[in-house]
């Protein structure tokens, strides 16, 4: 089927989250997203200043993270951080939920910080992703994951944070899309770093994906438009996400 750049480009947040990146990484990060008009940029939480002025009248939204990348922070600090991100004009939370807890079986506590995240992101007609870092899941605890975030009031879930053990698959997407009703979304993030993995999760069932590949993604794009094989799917076989973004 037709695919335009435009739904390519919708389809990625770009990242900015690794730890090394400085100020001038920053506005870069927010450059490539402008020019290529993604969904939005998602830096960390102490940049989100910048990111918002930078983006400020354009259609790329301000993104952040909480509770980045372990999860295990005091559900208050979780909700202060959200709140002081919202504050900054942040648009869209991606939470990491508290995987210990989880594992552990104590699935009232990570539903019931869930719903303190959204509540407050909710309170800012902002959305709330929950990253579940599925790399640390059997699939039993996925859909689990999956569960207690819509039941929470969570918009997303997310696959990973990018810096786990490893990264998004298709596999994982299409049973986090059966484990949701439609009032959730699916975000792949970790290791997507080509056009035909972005156009597998898609296909797959994810509304958004998780890149710092911007620029190699989109032009590949351009490429197969200019030369007519622009499709909604695959020209080669799919490999799944790897580790850091």
């Amino acid at each position: 089927m037709a695919i335009t750049l435009r739904d390519i480009a919708k389809t990625l947040d770009h990242s900015t989250l690794q730890p090394f990146l400085t100020e001038d990484d920053i506005r870069k990060g927010c450059d490539i997203a402008l020019q290529y008009d993604t969904a939005t940029v998602c830096a960390r939480p102490g940049d989100m200043p910048l990111a918002v002025k930078l983006l400020n009248g354009s259609d790329v939204k301000p993104c952040t993270v909480i509770g980045f990348p372990h999860g295990a922070h005091h559900t208050a600090v979780k909700v202060f951080e959200a709140e002081r991100a919202l504050d900054d004009g942040c648009r869209e939370l991606d939470m990491v939920l508290n995987i210990g807890r989880l594992l552990h079986g104590e699935e009232a506590y990570v539903q019931d910080e869930i719903a303190a995240l959204a509540q407050a992101a909710h309170a800012r007609n902002a959305l709330l992703k929950v990253i579940l870092e599925t790399c640390y899941l059997n699939d039993e605890q996925k859909k689990i994951a999956c569960r207690l975030s819509e039941a929470a009031g969570a918009d997303f879930v997310k696959t990973s944070t990018g810096y786990g053990s490893s990264g998004a698959t298709v596999a994982d997407v299409r049973l986090m899309r059966a484990s949701v009703s439609d009032k959730v979304s699916v975000k792949a993030s970790g290791g997507i770093r080509t056009l035909d993995m972005v156009l597998a999760c898609r296909n797959a069932g994810a509304a958004r994906c998780g890149v710092s590949a911007t620029v190699k993604i989109m032009e590949e794009a351009k490429a197969r438009l200019a030369n007519g094989t622009l499709s909604d799917q695959p020209l080669n076989p799919v490999e799944n996400g790897g580790g850091a973004y």
